[in-house]
Formats: C-alpha cells, structure tokens, sequence
C-alpha cells in the first residue's frame, strides 16, 4: 500500500501497512462460483470446524448455542442486531454468531509472558488474525517507550494514570470517547456520562461509519431516527425489498425470515450489485426436516444488480411508475394517507415528473423494465417493509436514498400498519442501543436538560466530534487522548495511513478489549490495554452476577447474562472500568460510580429517569422477550416540523462512473466480522485462500486487458485529487455491473480518504470509492 497523498507523513516504520490483515494462505488462491444453498449443511460444517480448532468441542461450543439469544436467561449474540425469534425458537443462531462466540471463548490466554515474548515493533508485524488468534487479553497492560514492551500494570495505576492524563488537558474537548457498539445500554450510559461530567460530546462511534445515514434521513421524513417496524411485521409483509446487503453474511438470521415469506407467498426483490448468496436459495439448520432431506426454499423472487450507487435511481423509477399508473387507477396511491399523514408531495410528484426514464435508467444500470417489474410488485402488494444497510448508507448521498425509500413507502400508506414501513439493518449488535443511550457527538437539547436535571451534571450544549472528526483532531493535535471501548478502531476508520498516524499524535490511547488487535500496537505516546469481560461471561459484582440490556435493530431491548467463568480473574466488567476511569478523572464527583457497578439494577434506574422510552425499565426488561421501545411513526405521530411524514425531493445524483474509471465498494467476506477475520476463504463468493483481490465485470477485464486471476495495480483518487494505491491484488472475474467493482475492508479502507466523506451525513463513502484498475506493473 502507499499513498502520494499531500504533506501526509510517512507511515511509522514500526508498522508497515504491507501487513497481510487475513491469516498466512492455507493454500494457492482459488476461485470457484459458489452455486448451493445458503446456510444448510455448508454453515453446519464450517461451524464444526471451527469450534474443533478453537477448542469449543465438545462442551463449550454446544452448550453456548443452546443458551444464544434465549429469552431473559441466555446471553446475546455479540454478532450481528437482528431480533430475537418471537416464537420461542430454541435455536435462534447462525454460522456467524456461532463463530463470533466461539472466537470470544477461546481457551488461548494473551498475558504478561507474552508480551514479554513480544515487542511492540514485531507485534506490528504480524497479521490482524494473528494478533486476534493468541486469545483472550488477562491483565491489564501500560507500553513501556524504553522496553517497546507492554508490561503489567494494577488496575488502580492504570485508572491513575487516564484520570491524571484527562485532568492535566487545557480542554476537555482534547479527549474523544468512541465506542464500537459492543457495549451493554448500562455501559453506554456510564460511558456517555463520564464524558459529557468530563465536559464534552466527543463521543465517536460505529454509527458515524455505518448508518448515520439512516438516522438522519428517518429524523429528517419521520421524526424518528429509527425504522418503525418489527419481526412480527416480517412475518406479514407481502412484499421484502432489501437493499443494499448481504443477508447471508451479515444478518444470517434474516434468511429464516426470508424462507418463512417465500413459503407464505411473500415476494421478495433483492436489490445490490451483486447476487449474493441470500438472494437465491436457503436451508435453515434449525429446519431439522429441511437439513435431513437437503430441501432448499427460495429466498427471492426478483434479483435486481444495480450499479454501485444506482438504487435511489431505481426507487425514482418505482416511484414515477406507481404515480403515472395512478392516473388511470386510483387505487395505485394512497391518496387519502398521503392528504392526512404527509405533506411535500406535490413537489415530490413534480420531481418525479422531471426524472426522464433514460436518467433512471442510466444512473440505476437497469433497464425501464426491470424498475417497471419492481413497481408491479410493490403496487401489488397491500403491504411492504422495505429494508437496507451499509450498500445504501455508505454513498455521498446516502441520506437522499433513505429519503427516496421513505417517499415511495409514503405513496401507498405502507407506515403505521402491521407488515409495512422502513427497515434498516443494523450490523452489530447494540449499536442502535448505545445511539439511545446517549452515545451521540449531536445531541439534542431535551435529552441534555432531561440528563442534566437526573444526574445534576451540566453537560455540554457545542456539538462534539464524530469520527472523521476525531482522526482530523488526534492528527492535528487538537485531540490528545483517545478511548475505544471496543472493536479496532484503527482498522475500522478510513485513510488507514492517516487514520494511524493520528493515533501515534495522541498523549495516550486507552483501548479497552477483549483481544488483541491492530489498535493495541498502533497507538500514542503512552498506551493502556484494558481487559474486559466478553458478552458470553458472568459478570459477578458485590450484589451478584448481573445481566446487562441491548436493543436489537428492530427497537425491542431485552436482558443478556453471561454463562461462562471469565477467562482471566483480572478482568473488570465494561461499567467497572468506566467507573474506574470516571472516579480518577473527576475525583469530586457526585455521582455514585462504586455503588452503580454493585448492581446495575441502580443504573436502569437512573435511565429511567434519564432516557425517553426506558420508564419502569426494570420490570419491564425482564419481560419475555423484554420490551419494545415506542416508536411515535409507526402510530402516525411525526415529530417533524410540520407534524406530518415530510416528502424529499433532490435531484438524482449522477453516480456514472467517468471514462477509464470504476466505482469501487468495499464489503466484508463471508468468514468475517467486521474488522475480525477468521479465515481467507469467503464461501459464498467462492473465494479460498485469498482477501487481496478485486471482484470486477468481466468485460471491464477484458477492456484493461486483465486476464482471469491476474495481478492488478488500483489506484483510487479522493475529491481533493490526491490518490492511493494497492499492488498487486488478484483480479476475479465475477458477475458485476459494468463500471463497477468490489473488495474487502480492511484491507481496501486504505483507498477511502479521510475527507471522503459524504457532505450529508459525515461518513466516509466506503461503497462508492473512484478507482482505476490495470495490470500490475
């Protein structure tokens, strides 16, 4: 990798960004289209393999599948966000979640002897799964500059050492808070408290990268941030539209949705550049007769390959034809919702009228029969849930979509009944819940009052940084001190040449991990590694084990409680070292940090009081199935300006790619999740014993004069005009659009700047990165 971007610095030699991010090959790299069912007996197979290699067999692995995402008195898969079964399934799981468990509850122990074992300067050397593979972190560990060493520190030095850093800043705003979204809602609201008593709303988090998007363009139409649905509304719809992702990779469980609709009857379009896995056929494992007669059930109807960027086209085009059909049958538009609930629309139909049918089907890639046969479906339908993630989200105009998304909902009523309305898919689990919980660089007035007036803190009212924000300050020197409470924040961010310099300015980096990962040996002039309890580990604190809350993608918020001994007596649980830190860098504080962590039933209290939505909050978690948050549009009540549903009508952006140029997205590969990689395979893709490659149309090929497999150079170049590069990489010939290609993150974050980011919503456009590709040089 290299960058000529201007007055960048040269990477740190201590880690060189040539590093390989999967494990060592197993084998020469291969390529062979993958042509069976998702999920079934591959997913059972390749879950067996690795709890055998990770030592979960034969007692481990098994008994944590049979207490994942039980109600009340199991834990919460740590994996992805989608919703727990409502009908009482004994074996709600997937292949990834099982994965991502059994990853968490290896028996490898990373302590002082290793570190001993390793400096710094050869840890930054190995491979990101090699780093993740030495196991679970046991105590906690300060860098030592003279030794290149991490070496032991008590608990008590470690707090020492972050409240005296915190205390001696000129300004609090010279400290940033980020989270993955890992975090329990009783951690998120310590956390988000701990920094707004410190005196700042620095408080990064995954969000910022993956669906700010969503939140916006749903406050902006609905008055809520939020998708207004839930699994039972999934089990009614007569029409899915999903958009934008991987269902097989990223939220596997939805494919037992999608199976139980086809079944019914549902129609089901699947709208992304590539047809991935989930969009043709699945067996549920859970499905023991399916399993035991290998019965595949279909997962789709209709498959639409957009051109990267191309899906605000299509829902244009979608909504063009139901309003043209409309003229001749009354029945096409919800006129009388549309006249009650919303207001715009007669903008929104002039828009619509504007858009010529060769734009639409220049920008989506489709043809006008291809939106025409999307359209019949929805106005066929009485009711359809539409449903997107990062595919959508991660565009200059990813809010513009979302808006489109909501239009087209709003033109047949498709809000506020059952099986109906918007549905974004989040990727990991409890990130909605710790936007809820106050995790939030923007937040409003009232939840600042409310937070104010419960835990007599002053908070501050300046909006705080986001991410992008925060890599800009740590690298500038404005922010001197950087916490991550969870996930691998140097790899996750954009720019990765940047993005660790930044980290390297910083005074000191705390990471607070259950793992070792590439953020631990990129880091500031002083560095903490804090340990901590996993999701799948009992949490014993003075009044007993103590169960933590999370809120999945669909707003219902329910108990998680750990089942394993932790892996290390030295681990704290994510509230006690928030507290830790809390006390040492606010000494005379008032509020009671000790006496939250002895029983975090005194923490949802407070959060009753605090949060909207959350009162009596511990009677009702320990509901079955918990409780679902009140989402106000899904009764038709729109917190907007207008009190009403709010119509958008930009013009299309022109997502073409220029002459001699791709559209680059990048995704994770099937034996992924998010930063942490299992293995070099990706089934679904076909892809074994490789991640440094380039899926590209095979006539896109052909054109560069790049054979199948072939070793190519991609240089990507950002709004600014200064580019970036990986060598090298392995080309694959794969089903397409034209103009468009795709890899993996992290490995392609490096090819994202860090000021490409989307003027809508502040993320960086990872799915729509401009590249060149041609023959290795």
């Amino acid at each position: 990798m290299s960058t000529d971007q201007d007055e960048s610095p040269a990477p740190d030699e201590r880690a060189p960004l040539e590093h390989r991010v999967g494990p060592e090959p197993g084998g020469e790299p291969a390529f062979r289209p993958y042509r069976h069912p998702a999920a079934g007996w591959g997913a059972a197979k390749s879950v067996t393999r690795f709890m055998a290699r990770e030592g979960a067999l034969p007692v481990d692995g098994p008994r944590a599948i049979m207490k994942m995402n039980h109600e009340n008195t199991g834990f919460d898969c740590p994996g992805c966000a989608w919703p727990d079964d409502t009908k009482g399934l004994h074996l709600d799981i997937c292949e990834n979640g099982v994965k991502h468990v059994t990853w968490e509850m290896t028996r490898k122990r990373v302590g002082r002897e290793f570190f001993a074992a390793h400096s710094v300067t050869e840890l930054a050397g190995w491979t990101d799964h090699d780093l993740e593979n030495q196991g679970r972190l046991t105590e906690p560990m300060v860098y030592d500059p003279g030794s290149d060493h991490y070496v032991p520190i008590s608990w008590k030095d470690a707090f020492a050492l972050v409240g005296r850093t915190l205390r001696e800043l000129e300004d609090p705003n010279q400290a940033s808070f980020y989270t993955s979204g890992r975090l329990g809602n009783e951690a998120a609201f310590l956390y988000q408290l701990m920094a707004r008593e410190l005196g700042t709303n620095n408080l990064p988090d995954c969000s910022n990268m993956c669906h700010e998007a969503s939140g916006r363009a749903l406050q902006a139409s609905l008055g809520t941030g939020k998708g207004t649905v839930d699994l039972a509304d999934w089990e009614t719809a007569d029409a899915l539209f999903v958009m934008g992702v991987n269902a097989a990779s990223n939220a596997p469980r939805m494919l037992t949705a999608l199976t139980e609709a086809h079944a019914r009857g549902a129609q089901i379009v699947h709208v992304n550049p590539l047809v991935e896995a989930a969009a043709g056929r699945a067996i549920i494992p859970h499905d023991f007769k399916d399993m035991a007669t290998f019965h595949a059930t279909k997962t789709s109807t209709l498959n639409l390959q957009v051109r990267i960027g191309g899906d605000m086209a299509l829902v244009r085009g979608m909504a063009k034809a139901i309003l043209e059909q409309s003229a001749t049958d009354p029945k096409a538009l919800d006129q009388e919702f549309v006249e009650r609930h919303t207001t715009g629309f007669e903008e929104y139909r002039s828009a619509c009228e504007a858009t010529s049918w060769e734009e639409i089907e220049t920008q989506s890639g489709l043809s006008r029969a291809d939106v025409l046969e999307a359209a019949r479906v929805y106005r066929e339908a009485d009711r359809s849930i539409i449903s997107w993630c990062l595919g959508i989200t991660q565009h200059e105009h990813g809010v513009d979509t979302v808006r489109e998304i909501v239009n087209l909902l709003l033109l047949r009523g498709n809000l506020g009944r059952e099986g109906a309305g918007p549905s974004p898919v989040r990727g990991h689990s409890n990130v909605q819940g710790n936007r809820t919980c106050g995790i939030d660089h923007h937040p409003g007035q009232e939840f600042l009052d409310r937070l104010a007036e419960v835990c007599a803190i002053e908070p501050p009212r300046a909006h705080g940084l986001d991410t992008v924000g925060t890599v800009k300050a740590m690298h500038d020197g404005d922010v001197k001190v950087f916490v991550g409470m969870g996930g691998n924040f140097a790899l996750a961010a954009p720019d990765t040449p940047y993005t660790y310099e930044a980290l390297r300015r910083c005074e000191l980096t705390v990471q607070v991990s259950t793992k070792l990962n590439r953020s631990h040996v990129v880091h500031g002039r002083r560095a903490l590694v804090l340990p901590c309890l996993g999701r799948t580990e009992k949490d014993h604190q003075r009044k007993g084990i103590q169960s933590t809350s999370v809120e999945d993608s669909m707003s219902m918020v329910h108990m998680s409680i750990g089942m394993k001994r932790p892996a290390s007596p030295h681990l704290l649980s994510e509230p006690a070292v928030i507290a830790g830190m809390a006390r040492a860098a606010l000494p005379d504080s008032a509020t009671p940090w000790e006496w939250y962590v002895e029983d975090y039933d005194r923490i949802r209290d407070t959060m009753a009081k605090a949060l909207d939505g959350f009162e009596d909050f511990n009677r009702r978690v320990r509901l079955p199935l918990g409780f679902r948050i009140k989402q106000p549009a899904r009764e038709l009540v729109f917190l907007t300006p207008s009190g009403k549903a709010e119509f958008a009508s930009p013009p299309l952006p022109d997502v073409v790619p220029e002459p001699g140029t791709l559209a680059l997205g990048t995704m994770r590969s099937h034996d992924q999740w998010n930063t942490t990689i299992y293995s070099d395979d990706d089934r679904y893709r076909g892809i074994k014993n490789l991640r440094t490659l380039v899926f590209m149309n095979r006539a896109d090929m052909r054109e560069r004069g790049i054979a199948d497999m072939a070793r190519v150079d991609i240089t990507s170049t950002a709004k600014d005009g200064s580019r970036r590069h990986l060598d090298g990489y392995l080309a694959v010939p794969y089903d397409i659009p034209r103009g468009c290609a795709a890899g993996y993150m992290p490995e392609m974050n490096v090819l994202c700047a860090l000021d490409d980011y989307s003027t809508q919503s502040d993320q960086p456009i990872m799915k729509h990165v401009k590249v060149t590709i041609e023959p290795a040089s």
